[in-house]
């Protein structure tokens, strides 16, 4: 027996079938019509699967989001995620603040484990990785690898 059941209407089915005729549609799209229209015919996911060379979690995925969003599912690109952020202004101000400071103790600069780290010790924020810290500082022209902060180094010129 299969998880999700696929009826179509009589207009979803000539939608369906419209993509696939005329075949201007992504590939995905033309994919996942093939998939609702072989599982309205009551093939079983693994044949749906073979025949149109996808993964059965494929064809689920397919067949579980027809039963919500019906033949919108086919132009469904992505999962609709949203992240919070980590850091807000004030945040990413006293990261920038604090990787401009001077270096811990016994250190020569700041690496992002580093600056995460003390993120977290001053209670700016419960955590937070090393990837966040460095997208951060990535969006500004801070270095920390250099005594100045310039997107390219400046070249000394002689003249004779």
């Amino acid at each position: 027996m299969r998880k999700y059941s696929v009826q179509l209407t009589e207009q979803e089915h000539e939608q369906l079938t419209d993509i696939i005729r005329k075949g201007k549609a992504p590939a995905r799209q033309i994919t996942r019509a093939h998939i609702l229209l072989k599982a309205h015919n009551g093939e079983r996911y693994a044949d749906i699967a073979h025949a149109v060379g996808v993964s059965e979690v494929t064809v689920t995925t397919v067949c579980r989001e027809f039963q919500t969003l019906r033949t919108d599912a086919i132009y469904r690109k992505r999962p609709n995620r949203v992240y919070a952020r980590r850091l807000d202004g004030a945040a990413e101000a006293q990261l920038i603040a604090l990787a401009c400071s001077a270096p811990p103790e016994g250190r020569a600069s700041w690496t992002m484990q580093l600056l995460a780290d003390r993120m977290v010790q001053l209670e700016v924020v419960e955590t937070i990785s090393a990837e966040t810290v460095r997208r951060t500082l990535k969006k500004t022209t801070l270095s920390l690898g250099r005594s100045v902060s310039t997107a390219s180094p400046q070249r000394q010129t002689r003249r004779l």
